[in-house]
């Protein structure tokens, strides 16, 4: 097992890929494709996309510039969480309340659609229950407090509980972690197999994907058509799923986003007594740190841990040892661990940490910026996409008049900007 980044099947390696259930590969596109819509992007979003319109009847093409879950949706932490990185209050603010109601029902709705999709495709994916989200630091306890009990009382969501300092520790077996909030309904699982899954359930309903196949120009209209260099899809609706990895495809919508670079390292597999002392319940966890730190077990008891980020088109050369870092900040007992798996991958972010939904012409619909929730919240966004086209988009409707800043500068200033903001809150993270 080798912690340098090289492919294999057309994937990074990664402890996803070595485990992964699907072997599947996809040809390429060659010359004329005819479907009611054309899908960008063989993620989340796509996925659930192209699977939902295709249930409805739509025949679709699905156009995937390397391989299904390449980008972020076969790297992540795998968590599947319910609620926004913005506050209700926050939302009532921006949208009304209405429309912040809404969108906190809908933020449960993507969690049961997630699960709703692997019992109903028997998606084999380490689906578990649980999600600790900690503080990192005793002033953020007060918050967390709060914000159950706001949860709990406004809300009247009762699938969430405070949890005092010691029972944490008791939890995680360290005492650098302190109170936090326990989202019993909120679950984690292994994202490469879960999006594979997808595809799998995607081409029995009739999608057709492809693979290797990157969209280099696309026209919208009454004669809408996807170019790919080999290939030509002439479709009635466009969807945009790339995500962090939009490039210069649209620029209408490019400087909504910023693509980030995160981490995660897998440690060789534990004993059972190591993993019940340092995840009692094995439940995913997240910090409270603006750069935060996340970790879980995986099906066979390895220590999956994300930590760090960096904001250009390169990655640390040991990415292991760029993690393990922050690991052994929290757990300094494991610096003996062997580590087998370093790897890395793209995700966007939004100024206001919001996904980024929007219809940019008549025919062309763009769902993107999970700012870290993107389990749960593309499955949706996928799913709002295609209720769009059959004409219910109500839903879809809701996110996008969240209002979604473009970043300073647009796509060629926003990097020093963001470089700026996190160099601000790294160096609060590690204040006391």
């Amino acid at each position: 097992m080798s912690l340098e980044r090289t492919i294999l099947n057309g994937y990074e390696s990664s402890y996803y890929t070595d485990s992964a259930n699907s072997k599947a590969e996809y040809p390429a596109l060659q010359g004329e494709e005819v479907a009611d819509v054309c899908v960008i992007g063989a993620g989340y979003t796509g996925l659930s996309a192209a699977l939902h319109l295709a249930e409805k009847g739509y025949s679709v093409a699905l156009l995937e510039s390397e391989k299904v879950g390449w980008g972020a949706s076969g790297r992540n932490g795998g968590q599947v969480a319910p609620g926004h990185n913005m506050s209700h209050q926050d939302l009532i603010g921006k949208v009304g309340r209405q429309a912040a109601d809404s969108l906190w029902n809908m933020s449960l709705e993507s969690v049961d659609l997630v699960k709703e999709l692997i019992t109903r495709h028997q998606i084999q994916c380490d689906l578990k229950q649980g999600i600790l989200h900690v503080a990192a630091k005793p002033g953020h306890v007060a918050e967390m407090r709060e914000t159950v009990a706001y949860k709990q009382d406004v809300l009247g969501y009762d699938k969430i509980e405070f949890v005092p300092d010691a029972e944490v520790q008791a939890m995680l077996g360290t005492e650098r972690y302190f109170g936090g909030e326990y989202w019993k309904e909120g679950a984690h699982l292994h994202p490469l197999n879960y999006v594979l899954g997808l595809a799998e359930a995607a081409v029995k309903a009739g999608v057709r994907i492809f693979e290797n196949s990157r969209v280099t120009e696309y026209s919208t209209g009454k004669n809408a058509q996807v170019q790919t260099a080999a290939g030509i899809v002439k479709a009635k609706f466009i969807l945009l799923a790339c995500n962090g990895y939009l490039g210069k495809l649209e620029p209408r919508v490019a400087g909504k986003i910023m693509p980030i670079n995160n981490f995660i390292l897998a440690t060789e597999p534990l004993p059972e007594e190591l993993c019940r002392r340092i995840n009692r319940d094995d439940v995913a966890v997240a910090d409270s740190k603006f750069v935060i730190n996340y970790f879980k077990l995986s099906g066979d008891n390895r220590l999956l841990w994300g930590g760090g980020e960096n904001y250009s088109s390169k990655f640390p050369a040991d990415i292991g040892s760029f993690v393990r870092k922050y690991m052994l900040d929290f757990y300094p007992e494991l610096k003996d661990l062997r580590l087998d798996y370093g790897w890395g991958g793209t995700l966007a972010i939004t100024l206001n940490r919001m996904p980024h939904f929007d219809r940019v012409d008549d025919n062309l619909f763009v769902a993107q910026g999970y700012s870290g929730h993107g389990v749960a919240l593309a499955t949706l966004g996928g799913k709002l996409m295609a209720e769009a086209i059959s004409g219910t988009a109500e839903k879809f409707d809701t996110f996008a008049k969240v209002p979604t800043p473009t970043f300073p500068g647009g796509t060629l200033l926003r990097y020093p900007g963001l470089v700026a903001g996190m160099l601000y809150y790294s160096i609060r993270d590690r204040l006391s």
